[in-house]
């Protein structure tokens, strides 16, 4: 019988302690400060964790710099956006965006030549200085977007939305602009509008059509296959 002395004693003892109150009531409090310790180490590292989520969507757009398809970087880039990371100098050339949604980003100087970004949503974006050529931006918004001495050189905005653009000092030889909406659209500044094709553009400013077509810019619905 000794061994099974042996056993129970200790066993009496730790019923003796879980039956006290004040034991239960420390590991209690214990449980509880050791939850708010973790709390505090978990807000003490999201910048950290931020930081990191913000290094890896570069890495994503960075690694597929000068590549074909999307590569990941439509999430990256909406990612850095929705964090109010600018995109200023961004190379995204030639990439495939279809329907990226990037409002109010800050895009000044950045390369979107020849991207396929239709049904894009550009409002309010910052577009300054940027190189838009070739690009494919059928559908997309960029209403009250900052185009400002941007690069739009045969790019093809057929039914977008540039309502109230600022489009000051950019240069739009050979856009086609068919049945795109130029409601309120600051149009006065524009550098350059040869062979930009203007049939069936939309609510175009006061003056702007005569300015434009006395300026090398055209109306020919074969030039266009917008609809």
């Amino acid at each position: 019988m000794l061994p099974l002395a042996a056993i129970e004693y200790p066993f009496e003892w730790m019923a003796y302690f879980l039956s006290r109150r004040s034991f239960l009531e420390v590991l209690e409090y214990l449980g509880s400060f050791s939850v708010l310790i973790a709390v505090i180490f978990y807000f003490s590292e999201s910048g950290d964790r931020m930081k990191q989520k913000h290094y890896q969507a570069w890495q994503v757009i960075n690694t597929a710099q000068g590549k074909g398809g999307s590569g990941g970087r439509i999430e990256a880039l909406q990612e850095l956006d929705q964090d109010g990371v600018p995109l200023v100098g961004v190379d995204v050339a030639g990439a495939f965006l279809q329907a990226v949604r990037l409002p109010k980003a800050g895009l000044n100087r950045a390369n979107l030549n020849s991207v396929d970004a239709r049904d894009s949503n550009f409002e309010g974006a910052d577009f300054t200085a940027a190189d838009l050529r070739s690009g494919n931006f059928r559908s997309g918004n960029f209403s009250n977007a900052k185009l400002q001495d941007a690069q739009l050189t045969d790019a093809d905005l057929c039914s977008a939305n540039l309502s109230g653009a600022n489009l000051n000092g950019a240069s739009l030889d050979g856009v086609d602009l068919g049945n795109a909406d130029l409601t309120n659209m600051k149009w006065q500044g524009i550098k350059s509008v040869k062979r930009t094709n203007l049939q069936g553009a939309r609510n175009a400013p006061e003056g702007f059509r005569p300015w434009a077509l006395q300026h090398g810019a055209i109306s020919d619905g074969a030039r266009s296959d917008c609809q």
